[in-house]
């Protein structure tokens, strides 16, 4: 990879962090933004859906189970916009799990970059499965 995209790759990773301060979530802030030909078209936190509580964890701390993923948001925003993700790049701060990485799949993004390992990796083994390139950027 080119030390120019590194360098873009590093700074839409640093945004998607930036991002995640927007979360509510308590146990986990996670952020994505949907780049397409240099330009953010989308973006998304984890969070509950519009119109529901802030509050993303029960009084056990335990996560609820309609909280939506950072990548699940970002992907569902542009459904409703006039974009499209055919051949973007999502880029997460953590890697995604099995249920997103299928939603990455479908929405035609050609490529992933996160920067912190998830406990499970079965959405990055998903990913490559499809062809999709994969990028971890660890701090």
């Amino acid at each position: 990879m080119n030390n120019k995209q590194t360098k873009f790759d590093q700074r839409y990773l640093e945004m998607a962090r930036i991002w995640a301060k927007n979360s509510y979530c308590t146990r986990r802030q996670v952020g994505a933004l949907v780049v397409k030909n240099n330009m953010i078209i989308s973006d998304g936190y984890n969070g509950t859906p519009s119109g529901f509580e802030n509050v993303c964890e029960d009084d056990n701390g335990v996560t609820k189970p309609y909280v939506l993923h950072a990548e699940a948001n970002a992907i569902t925003k542009l459904a409703r916009s006039s974009n499209n993700s055919d051949g973007a790049t999502i880029y997460i701060t953590a890697s995604p799990c099995i249920e997103c990485a299928k939603l990455i799949i479908q929405a035609g993004i050609k490529r992933v970059v996160y920067g912190e390992k998830y406990r499970l990796m079965d959405g990055i083994e998903l990913l490559e499965r499809a062809g999709i390139e994969v990028v971890y950027l660890g701090e």
